[in-house]
């Protein structure tokens, strides 16, 4: 079997390990036929994009996304700094789009200009400013609009359902912006199925119900405008305490899968390669 060597880029989290030397990659267990290695050192890394020649870095607290030419030395240069948390990017014909809480923006024609890189420019300002998951995961979809999420500002709340807990899709030559997804409290990852061309994402969920409750979820989107639950029902049968009176679960879409309770899940993708070992296609 050949084997396939996953890149993977560190998101470094903790100090000590972004100081280390060595990174415990051999601690790491992988299903056989995987390998994995060190692709970049990127501070604070969050989401990834690639270009045509470059992999593009969102970040967090550090206010800076990242360009690491996938040639040569993979020395990550820094193409926009001091912005409110860009974790997300998202690569299309040419430019380069940047989630920065309230704000989406566009860097053209990057690829030529990583070493002079053009001046950051507002496609939306239409975004709540707030910050409680406020950090965004962007993507394009295959009708050619940026996909945006907004969480919700709160663990637990009934806020304005029109400008948060939703999945938005942004048109960046009009600026105008649909919502796709209702009842959603925090996505950080999503992809559209192949072959049905479905919305997949993935939806944090609440705190403070205990250990084991409510589960993460996993939910299709099957028609706009549909409704996942938040805050009055979650993980498809639980009501809220404090928000699900007078609510049924039946009225909300019940998610695809269930994660577990706190776990988090920061990402989903589709694969659609061929160098994976044949159970993983």
């Amino acid at each position: 079997m050949k084997r396939l060597i996953v890149f993977t880029l560190m998101l470094f989290v903790w100090p000590a390990l972004a100081a280390a030397e060595a990174l415990p990659l051999a601690r790491l267990k992988l299903p056989p036929g995987f390998e994995i290695e060190l692709f970049a050192r990127v501070p604070n890394a969050r989401q990834m994009a690639l270009g045509n020649n470059t992999l593009f870095v969102g970040s967090m607290r550090a206010g800076k996304v990242y360009a690491i030419p996938l040639k040569g030395a993979r020395k990550p240069v820094v193409i926009a700094d001091g912005l409110n948390m860009p974790v997300g990017v998202a690569f299309r014909d040419g430019d380069l789009y940047v989630s920065a809480v309230s704000r989406i923006l566009r860097l053209r024609d990057i690829e030529a200009h990583l070493s002079k890189p053009p001046r950051p420019e507002v496609v939306s300002s239409a975004y709540p400013a707030d910050t409680h998951h406020g950090w965004k995961f962007i993507a394009f979809g295959p009708d050619g609009k940026l996909y945006v999420p907004v969480g919700a500002p709160c663990n637990i709340c009934e806020p304005d359902p029109d400008r948060y807990a939703n999945i938005t899709r942004l048109d960046v030559a009009s600026g105008k912006i649909e919502v796709v997804a209702r009842g959603v409290r925090n996505t950080v990852g999503f992809d559209w199925q192949p072959q049905s061309g479905e919305l997949w994402f993935t939806d944090n969920g609440r705190d403070w119900l205990g250990d084991d409750s409510p589960d993460c979820e996993i939910n299709i989107v099957n028609a706009p405008g549909e409704h996942f639950g938040f805050p009055y029902c979650h993980a498809g049968s639980i009501f809220d305490p404090e928000f699900g009176e007078g609510k049924s679960c039946a009225d909300y879409s019940a998610p695809a899968a269930k994660l577990g309770a706190h776990v988090a899940p920061l990402g989903l993708r589709f694969y659609t390669g061929t160098r994976f070992p044949a159970e993983f296609r």
